[in-house]
């Protein structure tokens, strides 16, 4: 046992303690204190501040929002850009075109085109980091106890086996493992419930839907790694409102891929690429296919002569209804996407978080604890809107081609197929060097910024103290070396954004891993698609990691 195993710890007693204080969490704070002030309520976010970690296209529906906070409309002063026209294309190399003609979509009844991101009439253009910091001014105005840059490293249980609250990770650690000159242990936060809302593929929750099975009986979760950046462009170009999304190049056709273009005020766009954590290509390398992207003759015009402001990267639960684990275990439950709550066919995830987060709360205040509230989600708007959109995602495992006729099928009947696709993990979908040909994929020069993934990281805005421990393990590294080289290629080199995962030389002729994780820009790919499943991302010390306060 290292010796800051054996400290001992201070503790502090709440009636509910929340993890994560994104759009879930602060919501379920915020109805909480509505309905029951007396209630003690503390939320833990891991980021130096609300919203520094917070990242998402942004398309909000806002009906969710205005039915926990109506006043969000009038005080709320952040980025609020309202949706004004859409537009979705198939790209090729050189060109696009739209598969479904702008003038068919006007005349699509609405209900046909609520669960595609074809329709966006009533939403607004955010920024998540921007609204979660707001949030987070609302609940402490409620009398709710916010705490940023403490990060939860793990559960706490109560003899019986319940969840009885979370460790704080402890501070001033060395490079070891050992307490270093500042060290501060973290203390304990014991609460009779614990709210789970760290986003997708959060640390806690991986641990707790292990220890008490909660994907039994529901297919693996399945995620995309989504980039994001914001630029500032010269006069003239932008169209405030605007919504652009695509599928095609730079993808080939078996691998999905889309991106969007949200045109923002004050000559701004937030410009993003998503890629399906399923492919299968062994050798692809989605930040370079974001890259190539924005080199598209219809967007590099666009980009041309711009300014790079800010970058980030994210992964994002795609399963939907099928890969939603059970959402309650004693003590403790899961709400936003680290429930998997994101509605993956309009690529929207914001406005299912808050009613996750504000349902949770509701249902708190109820019953005094969690039993119960995963019927209750399924039950719910929330809950009925993903079991109509169940059959998108796994209809594009097949590629693009199957799943944008499955798309139109779903969309036509309204998701009542009499049938529910399958989802399978991501790390099982990667095919060995030696099983797959890779295509051609025809890509063009790059000129536009960031040229490299360190560029990357800088437009993130990283902080992480270079002497404390690694918080990306790998159980063994030899598997990385004798085995990963030439079944797949080390993959890891190539699907995290950040160039954290480097093959360097040992210095006797061989290779060695090298973990850069000062890079890690907390997006959790390496944890999932990982082939052998031996990289676990744990939490870093409170405070560490990017700023996406402007994304």
């Amino acid at each position: 046992m290292s010796a800051a195993a054996a400290i001992e710890r201070e503790s502090l007693e709440y009636d509910i303690v929340i993890v994560g204080a994104g759009p879930a969490g602060l919501a379920c704070a915020i109805r909480l204190k509505q309905l029951k002030p007396a209630l003690s309520v503390c939320v833990l976010e891991k980021g130096s501040a609300v919203g520094a970690h917070s990242l998402s296209g942004a398309v909000l529906e806002p009906g969710p929002l205005e039915e926990l906070l109506p006043e969000w409309s009038r005080e709320y002063t952040g980025m609020k850009v309202p949706a004004t026209e859409d537009d979705f294309r198939i790209f090729t190399r050189t060109g696009s075109w739209r598969p479904v003609p702008a003038w068919l979509v006007k005349l699509l009844p609405r209900s046909m085109t609520y669960s595609t991101p074809f329709n966006n009439h009533g939403n607004y253009i955010i920024s998540l980091g921007q609204l979660t910091a707001w949030l987070a001014t609302k609940a402490e105005s409620l009398g709710v106890e916010v705490f940023p840059g403490f990060a939860a490293a793990g559960a706490l249980f109560e003899e019986g086996g319940a969840v009885r609250g979370v460790r704080i990770g402890d501070m001033g650690l060395a490079r070891n493992g050992e307490p270093g000159p500042n060290f501060a242990p973290g203390v304990e936060i014991h609460a009779p419930l614990t709210v789970l809302a760290e986003g997708a593929r959060g640390s806690i929750a991986k641990q707790l839907l292990a220890r008490f099975d909660l994907a039994r009986g529901h297919c693996p979760q399945t995620f995309a790694l989504g980039y994001k950046e914001l630029w500032q462009l010269p006069p003239g170009r932008v169209r405030p409102g605007r919504i652009e999304h695509a599928l095609g190049w730079p993808a080939d056709p078996r691998t999905y891929a889309g991106s969007f273009l949200y045109h923002l005020d004050n000559d701004r766009v937030y410009v993003g690429y998503i890629v399906g954590l399923d492919y299968q290509d062994p050798r692809l390398a989605p930040f370079e296919a974001f890259q190539q992207y924005k080199n598209h003759p219809q967007v590099k015009w666009l980009l041309e002569g711009g300014e790079i402001i800010s970058a980030g990267a994210r992964t994002i639960a795609a399963g939907g209804w099928q890969s939603t684990p059970t959402l309650e275990m004693p003590g403790a439950i899961l709400v936003g996407d680290a429930g998997g709550t994101l509605n993956f066919a309009k690529i929207k995830g914001v406005h299912q978080a808050i009613r996750s987060g504000t349902l949770a709360g509701e249902h708190i205040a109820a019953t005094g604890g969690g039993a119960g509230f995963d019927a209750l989600w399924r039950a719910s708007p929330g809950g009925r809107e993903l079991q109509r959109i169940r059959n998108f995602k796994p209809g594009f495992k097949r590629g693009m081609w199957p799943g944008l006729l499955n798309s139109a099928w779903e969309m036509l009947t309204g998701g009542h197929s009499p049938w529910t696709l399958k989802n399978s993990a991501d790390w099982s979908r990667l095919a060995r060097l030696d099983q797959f040909h890779s295509p051609d994929r025809r890509w063009v020069e790059r000129t536009l910024p960031p040229r490299d993934r360190v560029s990357f990281v800088f437009f993130a805005g990283n902080t992480h103290e270079e002497s404390q421990p690694v918080h990306l393990k790998v159980a063994d590294t030899r598997i990385c070396i004798e085995r990963c080289t030439g079944e797949f290629g080390n993959p890891c080199e190539r699907f995290c954004p950040a160039g954290v995962y480097e093959l360097v030389d040992d210095g006797s002729g061989g290779r060695r891993l090298q973990i850069n994780a000062a890079n890690c820009v907390h997006c959790k790919a390496c944890d999932i698609k990982d082939p052998y499943e031996i990289i676990t991302w744990t939490t870093p010390e409170g405070g560490s990691g990017p700023n996406y306060q402007s994304l």
